[in-house]
């Protein structure tokens, strides 16, 4: 195939998110793993409500909606007596700026497998029983060996990702330290499997001393995700230890395991890499950083991690400055000591046996993660409003023309966007419109009943002013990754010329530059 921009090493969810990010920007890349088979387990269900934003913008929302639900209610048991009911998080409603409020249910080999139909659809398919096994790397670029059926490749690439796991190759190569613990007295075999005697309309949880036994619903399958003690015999077989366990806890005899398509052993594993960057190298998902399954954070941090590095790779191999991708370190690596610290937390809350120790609240669902601390984040006013640079930009309900859309409809795609608020600076958004060309979309945010340039997006209902916490004349600059890089009250074009050529050069050089 040839040299390439990027070779992404690893096709999980982290690998294959890279890959689309930079396939639907027109970048060059192969992405190689050294499975034989794709992954055929539900492992990471839980997608994160800020998650489903980065899948709307990938252009895998509706498949992943089709895949999934809300899960299933819950009931815990003690003996035959229910002593408890409810969900792991409670359904709330959309608004107008958060469209996708609730975790959603969907097997992890179902959103790859979706991901890797969407990836296909930009070109680019993974290389399957392909390992990296070197890499060196210098001033222009990375020359990877790969090893696929027996056959050895050497690929040059100006960037390589490693996304391989938590026994990440490519850490290893690069001498990153992976400093933590696993705690090998907290245990727990996950399974799929196929379950009789038991109806799909509620999971179901038993204590089992100090620890518990469940059989819970796998969405959109004929199985059941089965969780209980480790054996203590590990030459038990998995079907036999778990209708064991099952029988015991339940003091039922009629529920039947009948077949085991899946399982692995969890070991309470909390790592997080000294580094995410050398040179031309980068690690993503769990091979910079391994969380406890509590709070379901693990996949999705990887997932932001890959959204947030490969606007950035596509952008700097379009010409952009090297200060992008030295932003990626610092905005992930602080993401995932959050994730991190959050599933610790909840963590200690099984380890307790709180009673809420099974509820999930807002702290997991990505939507308050923020970069205002990060290299990218400029904060321009004399007192910052409640939505600062660095934060997840709000969607909200506009009408253009008198057709209605939102914010996310408008943000969608590798450009930036810019909203100034108030209809006399309809000529600072033309002005800025035509000197970056496709690279920025600018636009007027007015009130209804204000006279304003067709092109204007009406804030019918104020949704937008109340998200930004803007008045008129204030600048919103929205980075292609969904985060606010630069917010100015009272803003101009000076100050938006200024922030974007420390990142890309003079505005002359990018028009064009990203567009698909």
């Amino acid at each position: 195939m040839g040299d390439v921009d990027v070779v992404v090493v690893g096709a999980g969810p982290t690998g294959l998110t890279v890959a689309c990010a930079l396939a639907a920007r027109g970048v060059r890349c192969r992405v190689v793993d050294r499975a034989d088979r794709f992954f055929g387990g539900s492992r990471a269900d839980s997608i994160q409500p800020r998650t489903l934003e980065v899948f709307a913008d990938l252009g895998v929302l509706d498949p992943i909606l089709a895949s999934g639900d809300l899960g299933t209610v819950l009931r815990a048991y003690r003996g035959g007596e229910v002593v408890w009911e409810g969900r792991m998080t409670e359904p709330v409603a959309p608004t107008p700026s958060v469209p996708y409020p609730n975790i959603w249910l969907v097997p992890q080999f179902r959103t790859e497998e979706i991901l890797r139909q969407r990836l296909a659809e930009l070109g680019v398919r993974v290389e399957r029983s392909t390992e990296l096994v070197d890499f060196t790397q210098d001033a222009d670029g990375v020359a990877a060996t790969l090893v696929a059926h027996g056959a050895t490749e050497t690929v040059r690439a100006r960037y390589l990702v490693g996304a391989d796991g938590g026994r990440s190759t490519v850490r290893k190569r690069l001498g990153i330290a992976f400093p933590g613990e696993t705690d090998e007295s907290t245990t727990m075999l996950f399974a799929d499997a196929r379950v009789d005697g038991v109806s799909r309309d509620h999971g179901r949880i038993w204590p089992a001393g100090d620890s518990m036994v469940s059989v819970v619903p796998l969405t959109g399958t004929d199985l059941f995700v089965v969780t209980a003690p480790t054996p203590d015999n590990p030459d038990e077989p998995v079907g036999e230890h778990l209708q064991r366990q099952i029988t015991e806890a339940s003091g039922r005899d009629d529920i039947a395991v009948r077949e085991v398509t899946w399982h692995t052993v969890w070991r309470a594993n909390t790592r997080l890499a000294e580094r995410f960057r050398v040179g031309r190298v980068f690690l993503a998902g769990d091979a910079g950083h391994v969380h406890p399954p509590t709070g379901g954070q693990g996949m999705n941090t990887g997932i932001q991690d890959g959204y947030n590095l490969g606007w950035k790779l596509a952008a700097t191999l379009a010409g952009a400055a090297d200060v992008l991708l030295d932003s990626y370190e610092p905005e992930r690596m602080a993401a995932a000591r959050a994730a991190l610290d959050i599933s610790t937390a909840l963590l200690e809350k099984h380890r307790r046996g709180d009673d809420d120790a099974h509820v999930r609240g807002p702290e997991v669902h990505g939507l308050t993660l923020n970069y205002r601390t990060g290299p990218l984040s400029r904060d321009e006013r004399a007192e910052p409003g409640a939505l600062r640079a660095g934060d997840r930009a709000p969607d909200a309900p506009v009408t253009v023309a008198g057709r209605p859309t939102r914010l996310f409809d408008l943000f969608h795609g590798p450009q930036w966007t810019l909203l100034i608020f108030g209809a006399e600076h309809t000529p600072t958004a033309a002005t800025l419109g035509d000197r970056f060309g496709p690279a920025l979309r600018a636009h007027t945010v007015v009130r209804p009943g204000v006279p304003a340039d067709e092109h204007a997006l009406v804030d019918s209902d104020g949704h937008a002013r109340a998200g930004y916490d803007a008045h008129d004349g204030t600048l919103v600059l929205v980075r292609p990754d969904g985060y606010v890089g630069l917010v100015a009250h009272p803003g101009s074009v000076e100050q938006v010329v200024e922030y974007w050529t420390a990142l890309h050069g003079t505005p002359r050089a990018t028009v064009g530059a990203i567009a698909r």
